[in-house]
């Protein structure tokens, strides 16, 4: 039974399985027409169509020419491409007239309700032939897969329509499946999906090399959802961005008009969810609290130097070895299944930079904050004073100048940069551009052989144990608002693999929020200030789970963003103007010697922004062109995605778009081309 989540890309060849098309599920082609009627009578079948949808349910790297997972936290305050994202201007995210990929879809979630429709009778009957345990293993896979696409689409649309069923090509029923349930419905859906993936499946330590889904990450996932939820509820009570919240447009249908609370209030259903949340992740955290990777806090530089597991823990070809992964994909030249990550690690993380406001975030090894009396900050002058004596997780995996990247050398890796340069931020092209002058290692393995193009091979980690002991520690203290013994012990756990002090409390007394504010969008909640306590469970979590995608929910759920609604952010990287940096050979012409550096706001042809601005890089203001020149805005519907009007004009037989049963999300127009209201 033996499943890799590489063979993934090729399984409809190796099991006979036709691609299922990608549309929407109002006019999808019914999945019914591709199996015949013997089909999941075995459970090679079931294990089969489960197979054929791990790549694209599950975040890893991918083919692409990108950083991979690790440059999914662009778009934030942790991580800036070379462009900047709409969402951050006043005038650019309109609502759209055609079926876009606007979060309101259904394919997946349509293959994962074919496949119960169809097995779940045959399982009750005991018609699946097979073992049990690997019936019902499969079986619990599909659940968490639903799951874990649902919670995509509550993230990005809130309320949703929960449809379980394959529904038949006709009007009134494609139109009436469109009701969009509340928000906090959706989330118990999908905690009710994971707690039969965690009656289902199996623990980890029987999955063997852990590339196929567990009871654990089910669990995780579960801690995941109910604290994301439970976080939501809490700081958008009050606004039309939770049900029955003042202007909440799911009030405007009658079939929400009357719609109550399970447990009679918002308060309440936070309450719940955060007590879920609490719950699931002490399971996992319990388990795994003594078994997270070791660090040795040292950036290898020589063949012979010992291997940090920490570091590798997330470049490794073989993660099963780390039982703080608990699913990880793996990758195969020989199958073709293959990524670039490598590459762009030896370059500039595809014009993916680390920004300002993370690599200050992160403590001093003293578990000092950076500005605090006596913490022996370096300073910035150089990359190499800003690693020095910091929190491991920045030392480690921030790059600079002088390193060695290879140490094991493969002439097929044509792609390698064996020794990293001055950052290139004068690139014009993504696979050359340092966006902000800093750069990230995570990923990056020493071997040469991996910087083939296209043709890396190193295992991505999907899902870590360390996260439930961070997100015990926030819903715990959301929930009793107090530090409990069980979330004292993980701080400290995390914090001394990390190799800073273990005194929390310490940290938490020299925090500055007024200081912390400029740096870290999750110093806020709902334009306040959080107080020094949950800043630094917050930080915490920053600086553990870096560059890997999940930044952009914490702002979310937070309510991390709207501070911006009057106050641009800017968006900095290395203190370029205030260092010496700038007169560095790499910034001049190789023959005269001349500098390379233009800047001024009407020169069309700035590549580096003015020291008149910032003596910090800053990406986005080399020109007055930039759509976010005087820096990142922000507007409340910009929290959730508005519905295409197609999807109105196909749920309506009038064509008026008040009869669809849909609603569109706060602030956002039911007119095309137009942006928010606010």
């Amino acid at each position: 039974m033996r499943y890799t989540i590489l063979k993934s890309a090729g399984i409809a060849l190796i099991f006979g399985l036709c691609t299922i098309s990608c549309n929407d599920f109002l006019d999808e082609k019914p999945t019914s027409d591709i199996f015949s009627d013997a089909y999941f009578s075995d459970a090679s079948h079931l294990e089969a169509y489960a197979n054929n949808l791990y790549v694209d349910f599950l975040p890893s790297h991918t083919s692409s020419a990108d950083y991979g997972l690790h440059g999914k936290d662009k778009d934030t305050d942790n991580q800036a491409a070379r462009g900047a994202n709409n969402r951050y201007t006043l005038d650019r995210w309109m609502v759209s007239q055609q079926n876009t990929s606007d979060g309101y879809y259904f394919d997946n979630i349509r293959k994962c309700n074919y496949f119960f429709e169809q097995v779940l009778p045959k399982y009750e009957a005991g018609a699946i032939g097979g073992n049990k345990a690997d019936i019902e293993q499969y079986i619990g896979e599909i659940y968490f897969l639903r799951a874990h696409e649902y919670f995509k689409r509550l993230q990005l649309m809130g309320d949703f329509p929960i449809v379980t069923a394959v529904l038949p090509d006709q009007e009134d029923a494609l139109i009436r499946a469109s009701k969009r349930a509340p928000r906090n419905e959706v989330a118990r859906f999908i905690i009710s999906d994971l707690d039969n993936a965690i009656d289902l499946m199996k623990p980890t330590s029987q999955i063997g090399r852990k590339t196929r889904l567990s009871r654990d990450v089910a669990l995780l996932l579960k801690s995941r959802v109910a604290l994301y939820e439970g976080s939501w509820l809490k700081y958008f009570a009050n606004t039309p961005f939770v049900p029955n919240g003042p202007g909440w447009p799911g009030k405007t249908k009658d079939y929400n008009a009357n719609y109550e609370y399970p447990t009679g209030s918002v308060e309440a259903e936070s309450l719940y969810f955060l007590k879920i949340a609490m719950e699931a992740a002490k399971e996992v955290a319990e388990v795994y609290k003594n078994s997270l990777t070791a660090n040795t806090g040292v950036v290898p530089q020589d063949a012979a130097e010992q291997e940090n597991p920490f570091m590798a823990m997330f470049y490794g070809t073989d993660l099963s070895k780390y039982k703080e992964v608990l699913l990880w994909r793996e990758y195969s030249q020989a199958l073709g299944v293959c990524h670039n990550v490598n590459e762009m690690v030896n370059k500039s993380n595809y014009g993916v930079g680390v920004t300002r406001g993370l690599v200050e975030g992160f403590l001093m090894a003293n578990g000092m904050p950076i500005y605090a009396a006596g913490s022996g900050y370096n300073g910035d002058l150089t990359i190499a004073d800003v690693r020095k004596d910091r929190d491991s997780r920045l030392s480690l995996f921030l790059k600079e100048p002088g390193q060695k990247n290879i140490l094991v050398k493969n002439s097929a890796g044509t792609q390698a940069v064996p020794v990293e340069p001055m950052p290139d931020i004068l690139s014009g092209v993504d696979n050359g551009c340092y966006s902000t002058g800093y750069a990230l290692r995570k990923g990056g393995s020493f071997d040469q052989i991996h910087c083939m193009q296209g043709k890396g091979f190193t295992g991505c980690p999907i899902f870590r144990a360390a996260e439930a002991l961070l997100n015990y520690m926030e819903a715990s203290y959301e929930v009793n608002g107090t530090v409990d013994a069980n979330a004292a012990e993980y701080w400290k756990i995390l914090r001394k693999r990390a190799r800073v002090d273990t005194d929390f409390e310490k940290t938490i007394a020299l925090t500055d929020m007024q200081k912390e504010k400029d740096n870290d969008w999750g110093a806020y909640s709902a334009n306040v200030l959080v107080n020094p306590t949950l800043f630094n469970i917050r930080r915490e979590r920053r600086s553990e789970l870096m560059a890997e995608g999940l930044r952009d929910m914490d702002l979310h759920r937070w309510r991390a963003m709207d501070q911006m609604i009057t106050t641009p952010y800017h968006i900095e990287g290395i203190n370029f103007w205030g260092s010496d940096m700038h007169d560095d050979p790499a910034y001049k012409n190789p023959k005269t010697g001349e500098s390379l550096l233009i800047w001024g706001a009407d020169n069309k042809t700035s590549n580096v922004s003015s020291p008149e601005l910032s003596n910090y890089l800053r990406p986005y203001e080399k020109t007055n062109a930039s759509t976010v020149f005087d820096g990142y805005r922000w507007k409340m519907a910009h929290y959730l995605s508005p519905l295409s009007i197609y999807h109105f004009d196909y749920t309506t037989k009038s064509g008026n778009i008040e009869d669809s049963p849909l609603y569109q999300n706060p602030y956002w127009p039911t007119v095309p081309n137009e942006v928010a209201m606010q």
